[in-house]
């Protein structure tokens, strides 16, 4: 229970410092909903918060975690389709102008790609890695020898470019993109570093943004 406590103390200093002291802020979002610009796509890994790496405040950020922050192929089949409707809310109903890939150094979904997830542990995990594959097969084939760590960022960075592309297979996505009204960026945080990457297409590689 000592956790539960120290986030209902956290909320209690939040309530404190932060919404008592900016009453406009809420008072805003409250009666005129939420508007955000810039979508963001990231992994549940607790150490990777969007709004706290990017010093975000309330209402700035629409975002959607998920393992590996990886971004399915459009496809209206079973199953639940929690990202893809988190998807479409942000670029049909709220129209962000940016959609962001937020990747991460040290990622335990894609750790598990390039081990091989074990069948009695990976129930969920297994289909929804898969989604990745590509991204281990270009490393298999580009770093077949590497050490684990460069497998590891390459594999990371790889599945940023796969989600990337995946959204593109959404057709009110693809057509947002080709008006200009819609931009998509792949980034990638060091946790080591604290450096902050971003996929340049012309390239093809991330480059320091921060």
């Amino acid at each position: 229970m000592e956790e539960i406590k120290k986030l209902t103390a956290g909320f209690a200093r939040f309530r404190a410092k932060y919404f008592v002291k900016h009453p406009e802020l809420f008072d805003q979002l409250s009666r005129k909903g939420q508007s955000p610009r810039v979508m963001v796509v990231a992994c549940c890994d607790s150490r990777v918060d969007p709004a706290i790496i990017t010093d975000s405040d309330p209402g700035d950020l629409f975002v959607v975690r998920n393992v590996a922050n990886l971004v399915p192929p459009c496809e209206m089949g079973g199953g639940y389709h929690g990202t893809s409707a988190a998807l479409e809310f942000a670029a049909r109903t709220l129209e962000v102008q940016h959609i962001v890939i937020l990747g991460h150094s040290q990622c335990g979904g894609i750790q598990s790609l390039l081990q091989g997830i074990k069948a009695v542990q990976g129930d969920f995990i297994i289909p929804w890695m898969a989604i990745a594959d590509e991204a281990l097969q270009k490393v298999n084939t580009l770093h077949a020898h590497a050490p684990d760590a460069t497998r590891q960022r390459a594999c990371e960075q790889a599945s940023i470019q796969v989600s990337l592309r995946n959204l593109t297979t959404f057709p009110w996505v693809r057509e947002r993109v080709a008006q200009g009204t819609l931009h998509l960026h792949g980034w990638y945080f060091d946790i080591d570093l604290g450096e902050l990457l971003g996929y340049n297409p012309d390239t093809e590689h991330f480059e320091i943004l921060g």
